[in-house]
């Protein structure tokens, strides 16, 4: 069943109006007609199942006939700190780290980072960054939708780390802590009973890696240096990587 995610607004009582791109969507895409269902969340509180009532060339209304449980999000809160790949590698990032159970997304710049930061033409990248999290985020049934934020400097991703539960910091060098010797005890102290949550940073870094400078840096600043395995990942891949593994030591794909 298709799934489409509104604003908290677009909820009048047992009603709700679908506008915009997904409106266009259900009529012309999807050939919508009177009487079908869907899904609509307002990635915030409500999830319902819907009948529509009727369809406009903006707009699609409908009927709530079912409230339904928001229980598709992963207790263990992770953003994926990722410094700027190349092309449309950050597009697979969130794509694919949205499906598997991203909360959010910090794109950063460090100092190997390859891609040439234009702040004027940061919008249109970033509007469709967070276009690519809503799709993905229907097409995964979740229940919300990963924020995406502007790209923050280096020395702004630092000072943001004393916002989370813990920061692994994947490092390609790192010889000593493995992400599971880090995960396994962080899980088992924040995660002790099954309503609690607990909020995770994984930082990744561009195609070139991360400096030594860069490393000793991310440590002062509380995150804890991880390797990924033996093998060297591409930068596009360690998020997925990391972010699975942590789901999964959190319980979320059968595991503890």
């Amino acid at each position: 069943m298709q799934r489409y995610f509104v604003t908290p607004a677009q909820f009048e009582g047992d009603r709700v109006e679908i506008t915009g791109d997904d409106a266009r969507h259900i009529t012309k895409v999807m050939r919508g007609r009177l009487g079908d269902k869907l899904i609509v969340s307002d990635g915030v509180s409500r999830e319902a199942m819907v009948e529509i009532e009727s369809l406009e060339a903006a707009s699609v209304f409908a009927v709530v006939i079912e409230s339904m449980e928001m229980r598709n999000e992963p207790r263990l809160q992770v953003t994926i700190a990722q410094s700027l790949p190349k092309g449309d590698k950050m597009e697979t990032v969130i794509q694919k780290c949205t499906e598997i159970g991203a909360v959010s997304f910090a794109p950063f710049l460090s100092e190997r980072t390859i891609v040439q930061y234009d702040a004027k033409k940061e919008g249109k990248r970033l509007e469709r960054w967070r276009k690519i999290a809503k799709e993905a985020a229907e097409q995964a049934h979740r229940n919300r939708v990963p924020s995406v934020e502007q790209p923050l400097s280096w020395r702004n991703l630092l000072a943001a780390f004393s916002s989370y539960d813990a920061v692994c910091f994947c490092y390609e060098k790192e010889h000593g802590s493995q992400l599971r010797d880090v995960l396994k005890p962080f899980v088992e102290q924040a995660l002790p009973e099954s309503g609690s949550q607990a909020c995770l940073l994984l930082v990744v870094g561009p195609e070139g890696g991360f400096t030594e400078e860069e490393c000793r840096a991310a440590e002062d600043a509380g995150a804890v240096s991880v390797g990924l395995g033996r093998r060297i990942l591409r930068c596009e891949t360690a998020g997925m990587t990391a972010l699975a593994c942590a789901l999964y030591e959190s319980g979320e794909m059968g595991g503890v």
